[in-house]
């Protein structure tokens, strides 16, 4: 944990405290909302860490890449038998109009 994250949960147990001797309700909202705040303060912690756009989208188009040379004998195959079928049904057409 970061020591944002630290300083942030401990003011939100003392605020929490402070607030719940002035009001129930009152202390409820504070814990609710200031938990929500220290979750908030903890993910942006870490903003930084994680790779940008670019890097993320380099990363896609590599995996991509070795996923199409990995297919591409499918992909051949596929388009043979499509040729084949388009030969056949052409053939078939032209013997319907004879």
């Amino acid at each position: 944990m970061s020591k944002r994250t630290v300083v942030a949960g401990a003011v939100w147990v003392v605020l929490t405290v402070l607030a719940f001797l002035i009001d129930p309700i009152l202390g409820a909202c504070v814990l609710i909302f200031g938990a929500i705040g220290v979750v908030v303060v903890q993910l942006s912690s870490t903003w930084n860490e994680h790779p940008d756009f670019e890097a993320r989208e380099l990363d896609r188009a590599r995996r991509r890449k070795v996923k199409w040379e990995q297919n591409k004998g499918a992909r051949e195959k596929d388009a043979a038998r499509y040729a084949a079928h388009q030969a056949r049904k052409s053939r078939s057409a032209d013997e319907r109009a004879s």
